[in-house]
């Protein structure tokens, strides 16, 4: 089987040693060449021909970002991975980054333990690179398909599904998330009637980053969450990275719960933590929707809405930069509706206004 070719970008020696180090632990990724900066990089890509690229986004000569945007043009196949700080700029740099069509970003390793960092590396690093390369392996592991909705680019939806009283919307996504959210929470209009919940796996301040980018480009008020946040018709909340996030009812209102209770399937805010509290505060009077990312979180709390009468809809594979969480409620049988990411904004619009054809 062919291997995954990795060029790894950064300035720094020590970082690129790291690296490179930690991927070719693995036997089913090569390190087919190494750039000190963002020029060096886009001249070299189209002669390594490179399946994924590591890219720092600090650097002299060409910074990360301009090469992102070069690297789009000349050498478009490589999936694009940032290496960001844990700063508030390496955050809002690594979200427009996202934004530009990089596949997915990993923090910097801060301890000074060269086996710890390499550790660290592998851990996040490596799955995501084999995300963005799916290995024939992989799908041969996938579970077998069970009877499910078809992935419809023009659906009709049914009078009696959508007539139906709901109160929030609950999202989960991951790998891929910020330019999803990015093509559906601006196209809803500013009188959306309900709140909307995000999970979106991400560290803390690049969710705050998330939060004020996706707020310039709305009509809806996107805000990080905060503990006690009422749930009030045309806000959107982002749950903070490394806290969970849950609905709670206190007396006739229902309000924000942050916690750090132990992470769910590796994640912290998770999806399940949320749907859950969904499914039990607002039973089916809820929409669920599932888009792109990695793993199967949202699968068990998109089950228990879905068994409290819940609407629960999957982002479709053609669409989806990695299909992981939705095709796994999409095989489970739980999903109502199958869509492509363009339509989705579409489908909220007719359920939550009532625009439905007589």
């Amino acid at each position: 089987m062919r291997k995954i070719k990795v060029l790894v970008v950064d300035d720094s020696p020590i970082m690129r040693k790291l690296i490179t180090e930690a991927l070719r632990a693995d036997r089913e990724i090569e390190v087919t060449g190494t750039a000190s900066n963002g020029k060096e990089a886009v001249e070299k890509a189209p002669r390594l021909r490179p399946d994924v690229i590591t890219l720092d986004i600090e650097m002299p000569i060409m910074d990360g970002l301009t090469a992102l945007e070069k690297l789009r043009k000349v050498y478009p196949k490589a999936r694009v991975i940032m290496f960001s700080s844990l700063t508030e700029k390496g955050a809002k740099e690594t979200i427009k980054a996202l934004s530009l069509g990089a596949f997915d970003f990993v923090t910097k390793p801060s301890s000074r333990s060269l086996s710890e960092s390499i550790k660290r590396i592998q851990e996040e690093l490596v799955p995501k690179i084999k995300s963005a390369v799916p290995r024939p392996s992989a799908r041969l592991a996938s579970p077998p398909r069970v009877s499910r909705p078809r992935p419809i680019s023009k659906p009709t939806y049914s009078r009696s599904i959508l007539s139906g009283k709901r109160e929030v919307v609950a999202i989960g996504v991951s790998t891929g998330g910020p330019k999803a959210l990015a093509e559906v929470i601006p196209r809803l209009p500013g009188n959306f009637p309900v709140p909307i919940l995000i999970v979106q796996h991400m560290p803390p301040i690049f969710t705050a980053q998330l939060a004020q980018r996706l707020d310039q480009l709305s009509a809806l008020k996107v805000l990080e969450a905060a503990e006690g946040n009422p749930l009030t018709p045309g806000k959107v909340f982002i749950a903070p990275g490394d806290k969970h996030m849950e609905v709670k009812s206190v007396g006739t209102n229902k309000v924000i719960h942050l916690h750090k209770g132990p992470p769910e399937n590796s994640c912290r805010p998770a999806v399940d933590v949320l749907f859950r509290s969904v499914a039990r505060v607002y039973g089916g009077r809820s929409v669920g929707v599932i888009l792109t990312g990695m793993g199967h979180d949202g699968l068990a709390g998109a089950k228990l809405m879905k068994e409290k009468g819940a609407l629960i809809v999957a982002q479709d594979e053609a669409t989806s930069v990695v299909y992981g969480m939705p095709r796994a409620v999409v095989e489970a049988g739980i999903a109502d509706y199958v869509l492509p990411l363009s339509e989705i904004p579409n489908f909220l619009q007719k359920i939550f206004l009532q625009r439905i054809a007589a």
